[in-house]
């Protein structure tokens, strides 16, 4: 017996009789088979003037328009899913059954973008209060790369959590690996934000178990680099006539000796600046990344480029002249070839070379490094904690001579 043909369509509508108090109205799907109708609703509300019929979308490229949007589109695939999965099995299909397979399906299910969608707005309204604007920025990207490898490699804009399997994880490492071309590292940070969705999806009840869980990716140990004594050196008595270098290897330097990250040197003002517990000038601040409180008393080459801009900065209301991030690590390449450094020079190589050359090398207690560095747990200092040949030299020969003297 062959297959009945169905004619089958499927249009995303505005109802505008139907405004909510707010004058906004609900989008509706029309599911037509066979020349018979019915409408079920997305759950969306939108003002009238921003819908395009034409397109049966919301107009506009904003966050709110494109999430709406995505809910709209996901929708529209699960209707023609519920379509060809009732064709595929012989089941009569009409716009009513499609219809109400839809209700059930929207009222059951929940989806890992969607949710991820309204945990980073959630975040986002919480910077400041146990979030910082570095942390949703890199959740952002998250969330945008995984609506990428959905649409890529399922053909839709979302997945539901049932659907979730090892499979899924593992299409998303090598994804990651090879066309977000993220060192496993990175890869790993990708999909820790995802798992956390899912957990809180466990949490909800929306699933049973957590279908990642026999899931193996273990980080690989990184190496900091750090800048050597000489090659500090090399920087700082380089003569550099181009002021806009001239400045970057000022603040680059600033961070060398004071271990605090672009974004924290960024936002000091003369506020930061104190009197401490010695009499001396101090730097007060909370790091941007973690929260944490960042004590460090300056050093003599810091307090020199903090005077050195000092009037410039009473103007400006900053202490440093720093600029952008983009334009800070750019210039710092030029600065290395000006200055014959071969390693790769960015704006966090300075913190490390704080917490390793500067300090930890110099004799300074993991413990007080620690502290400068606004760690909030001392192994996380520890990965700095390289002990310098040129130590190991200098520790073994005060060895040697204290055993010579020895009778």
């Amino acid at each position: 017996m062959m297959d009945k043909k169905h004619s089958f369509s499927i249009t995303s509508i505005i109802r505008k009789s139907r405004k909510n108090k707010d004058g906004q109205a609900p989008i509706y799907l029309r599911i037509t088979c066979d020349q018979k109708r019915a409408e079920v609703s997305v759950k969306v509300f939108v003002e009238p003037t921003k819908w395009n019929p034409a397109k049966g979308r919301i107009k506009g490229t904003t966050e709110e328009a494109r999430c709406l949007n995505q809910n709209i589109e996901t929708f529209e695939h699960r209707a023609r899913e519920l379509y060809n999965k009732c064709i595929l099995a012989g089941k009569i299909v009409t716009a009513d059954i499609i219809k109400k397979e839809l209700v059930v399906t929207a009222t059951n299910q929940h989806f890992l973008v969607a949710e991820m969608t309204k945990f980073v707005s959630d975040i986002e309204k919480s910077i400041g209060n146990g979030y910082s604007a570095g942390t949703v920025k890199n959740w952002k990207v998250t969330l945008g790369h995984l609506k990428e490898f959905i649409k890529e490699s399922r053909g839709v804009p979302d997945i539901p959590f049932k659907d979730l399997d090892l499979a899924f994880l593992n299409s998303l490492m090598l994804y990651a690996t090879t066309q977000w071309r993220c060192g496993k590292n990175a890869a790993l940070k990708h999909i820790e934000r995802m798992r956390k969705i899912v957990s809180r999806a466990i949490d909800f009840n929306w699933l049973e178990k957590d279908p990642f869980a026999a899931f193996q990716g273990t980080h690989e140990k990184t190496h900091r680099t750090y800048l050597t004594q000489a090659e500090l050196e090399r920087i700082e008595e380089k003569k550099i006539s181009v002021e806009r270098l001239a400045r970057v290897r000022d603040i680059f330097l600033f961070s060398c000796y004071t271990g605090l990250a672009y974004v924290d040197v960024e936002k000091l003002t003369a506020n930061n600046l104190v009197i401490g517990v010695d009499k001396k000038r101090w730097i007060y601040t909370f790091r941007e990344k973690t929260g944490n409180k960042s004590n460090v008393p300056l050093l003599p080459k810091a307090a020199e480029l903090i005077d050195k801009y000092g009037a410039e900065g009473r103007l400006s209301g900053r202490l440093l002249p720093v600029i952008t991030n983009i334009k800070t690590n750019a210039y710092l390449k030029e600065i290395a070839d000006i200055c014959g450094i071969t390693k790769n020079l960015t704006f966090h190589m300075a913190r490390h070379t704080f917490a390793t050359t500067v300090t930890l090398s110099n004799g300074v207690p993991i413990e007080t490094v620690s502290n400068m560095l606004g760690h909030s747990k001392i192994t996380t200092t520890q990965i700095y904690a390289k002990v310098l040949e040129t130590k190991v030299s200098i520790d073994m020969l005060a060895l040697a001579k204290k055993l010579t003297a020895q009778p």
